[in-house]
């Protein structure tokens, strides 16, 4: 089989030119940043989004509370019924479980509660 001169200089025997894409390190390098902008871009934006958030009041109604120390042998569900006999306990406990970040219903003695102030004493 007999080549052409056309052949051998990169053309296809159709005459057309037959090429490979060559990357250099200085376009690769330019792609990256062509790609990566925007990534960086957008996480920028979302780190700084809840910082503008934060800035927002986080309750507009304030609770006004007072301080009452459990006693020996009181557990929350009898704070609840001695501090607000008319409501329902269970509601009494979820507002002062919330109001002083308890995980769990015991309480030991001594230990001082915030109480809303419409169950103060």
């Amino acid at each position: 089989m007999q080549m052409t001169s056309t052949a051998l200089h990169g053309f296809a025997i159709g005459g057309q030119r037959r090429s490979r894409l060559r990357i250099t390190a200085r376009g690769r390098a330019a792609l990256a940043v062509i790609v990566l902008a925007p990534v960086v871009a957008a996480a920028i934006a979302l780190s700084s989004a809840p910082a503008v958030a934060s800035d927002a009041p986080r309750d507009s109604n304030p609770v006004s509370f007072s301080y009452i120390t459990v006693e020996s042998g009181e557990s929350l569900w009898s704070i609840a019924e001695r501090i607000a006999p008319k409501a329902d306990p269970r509601d009494v406990i979820t507002e002062i479980s919330a109001l002083n970040g308890l995980d769990g219903a015991s309480v030991s003695a001594g230990q001082s509660l915030a109480v809303p102030q419409q169950y103060a004493p």
